[in-house]
């Protein structure tokens, strides 16, 4: 259909995502059974068992041989086969599973699942299984906006059942409207949902700045310092992993963006500031992770500037403090401060912890060349108001998920 979108497997990470989860698939009588091969196989790609059973109805749109190959499992089709009970009966089935999936589920399973019937092996599993029964409808648009179907869903909805879609578009009667099957790709985004445990950070909204900023003398020069940005993009990559939504203001790096985070570059620390003021209202978490030029030049001459004797002299005039701004205009905000230090760690970054009116605080010695600007690896000393954590070394990334964690643990207790 012009404009879909297709949604995607759920990436969280190089690994099998549902291995050991248990997933049973009943089907019914509909067109849409053909799709459920494919399916299937995109459920065992991420490492879910699957085992398949059969409506005698669902038989007369996809062959128990097509699902057995994809399945890799016998499919299961009657309540009272010897054989299927000498190997894998209704009962245990029912126990084996850790989700039922019913797609394509038609009005007349539905309305049979609705009074509890056990007149066939998936309605029989239905009622004998405690995993949770979802139901995937399909079926023509009148028959799905009839006054039985939409009594029926609303009984289903009211034993909280899980109902996933219909989705609505052409079918294959020819008609319009709403009643369409979900498509393979959304039923498996579904299924991890649904079986995987929510990311960390799920629902936040976190802005991090990150990198230097530079501070204009004249057309060519500026002051800076050696912050490579690694850090902040670090904590930007790690946040988005773990369900975040990101809102990364960096300063000049040469640096790729994070996969799923929204990117703003800056140059000075006027221009961060106005970028964090921008957003940090809308955040559930600030962290200030940036090495801001404390001083920038009073005036910047408008050409380059020329050789003029032994010295130079230039005045220069203290640049806003972003973090202290953020925490002292925002007020459900969670405010996060960076100390880069060389002595007195402790006492620096508490130091700073109280007088910016921040939540937390991450102190790292940047006199140690090995965890120091442009470094891969970094090591934290974490402080809040009534506790502290360390974090050893480690490369940014492992760091930036512990920082995150600890972060996690303070906005939910």
């Amino acid at each position: 259909m012009c404009g879909k979108v297709t949604p995607t497997y759920i990436d969280f990470g190089p690994f099998f995502v549902l291995t050991n989860k248990c997933i049973l698939i009943g089907i019914t009588g509909g067109i849409a059974a053909y799709k459920i091969p494919e399916l299937v196989r995109r459920l065992k790609d991420l490492g879910a068992d699957v085992r398949v059973v059969m409506t005698p109805a669902a038989e007369a749109f996809i062959t128990p041989l097509t699902l057995q190959a994809v399945s890799g499992h016998p499919v299961a089709d009657s309540l009272l086969d010897p054989t299927a009970e000498a190997a894998m009966g209704h009962i245990e089935l029912a126990r084996w599973a850790d989700l039922v999936l019913i797609a394509p589920a038609s009005a007349d399973f539905i309305a049979r699942f609705c009074a509890g019937m056990g007149n066939d092996l998936l309605s029989t599993l239905c009622l004998a299984t405690t995993a949770p029964v979802v139901i995937a409808p399909a079926m023509n648009q009148q028959m799905w906006q009839a006054k039985a179907t939409e009594h029926n869903m609303q009984v289903l909805a009211e034993r909280n059942v899980p109902i996933w879609g219909p989705a609505q578009g052409s079918q294959a009667c020819g008609e319009v409207g709403p009643g369409r099957m979900l498509e393979p790709a959304e039923l498996l985004v579904k299924v991890q949902d649904f079986l995987l445990p929510k990311p960390l950070l799920a629902g936040k909204k976190i802005a991090i700045t990150a990198g230097p900023t530079r501070e204009a003398l004249d057309p060519v020069r500026y002051i800076s310092n050696h912050s490579s940005g690694k850090m902040g993009f670090a904590l930007a990559a790690e946040a988005a992993r773990m369900g975040a939504e990101v809102t990364l203001i960096s300063g000049p790096v040469n640096l790729a963006t994070p996969a799923g985070c929204q990117r703003v570059d800056v140059t000075s620390a006027e221009q961060m500031l106005d970028a964090a003021l921008a957003v940090a209202a809308e955040q559930d978490v600030f962290i200030g992770c940036a090495a801001v030029a404390d001083y920038r030049a009073a005036n910047i001459a408008s050409q380059k500037m020329k050789k003029q004797g032994e010295q130079l002299s230039i005045e220069l005039v203290k640049n806003p403090d972003i973090i202290a701004t953020v925490a002292a205009q925002t007020d459900s905000t969670f405010v996060v401060g960076f100390a880069a230090e060389t002595q007195q760690i402790e006492q620096y970054a508490r130091g700073k912890l109280a007088s910016k009116g921040l939540d937390m605080i991450a102190a790292n010695d940047v006199s140690n060349g090995n965890i120091g600007f442009n470094a891969d690896d970094n090591a934290l000393t974490v402080y809040w108001l009534d506790g502290q954590q360390a974090i050893e070394q480690a490369n940014k990334q492992q760091v930036a998920a512990q920082l995150l964690q600890l972060i996690q643990q303070q906005i939910q207790p």
